[in-house]
């Protein structure tokens, strides 16, 4: 169970994750921000940053072996590389519909795939 409590909340989190790095762009698409001061832009992202860590630390926290986890440290990298890459891709593709897949992405999904594969490879 711990395992996917700690996958929800590194999804959770890489989700907030997405829109702190990368919202404010499309808030400047939408001409919303694009007056903002670079400091305003940064309080903003910090503050969606802020929810971020409320998910991913219990994620770690739940998800390390040495507090009773499924996970050791290189795992939990991993799976959260992995979601923050599959999230990322899913949220830019609705947000900014200019930016399209191509083959050598969907190479780079099964090359991290693998890179799961190899990490929980005993």
């Amino acid at each position: 169970m711990n395992a996917l409590y700690t996958v929800l909340l590194l999804i959770c989190s890489n989700v907030f994750m997405t829109f702190a790095w990368y919202g404010h762009l499309k808030l400047q698409q939408a001409n919303i921000s694009t007056h903002w001061p670079l400091i305003g832009v940064i309080v903003f992202s910090w503050s969606i940053a802020l929810v971020e860590y409320c998910f991913l630390i219990p994620a770690n926290r739940i998800g390390f072996s040495e507090n009773g986890g499924p996970f050791n440290l290189m795992q939990l990298k991993v799976i959260q590389e992995v979601l923050s890459l599959i999230i990322f891709t899913v949220i830019t593709s609705v947000m900014f519909q200019q930016q399209s897949l191509h083959w050598n992405h969907l190479v780079a999904f099964v090359l991290l795939i693998l890179a799961v594969f190899f990490v929980f490879l005993k």
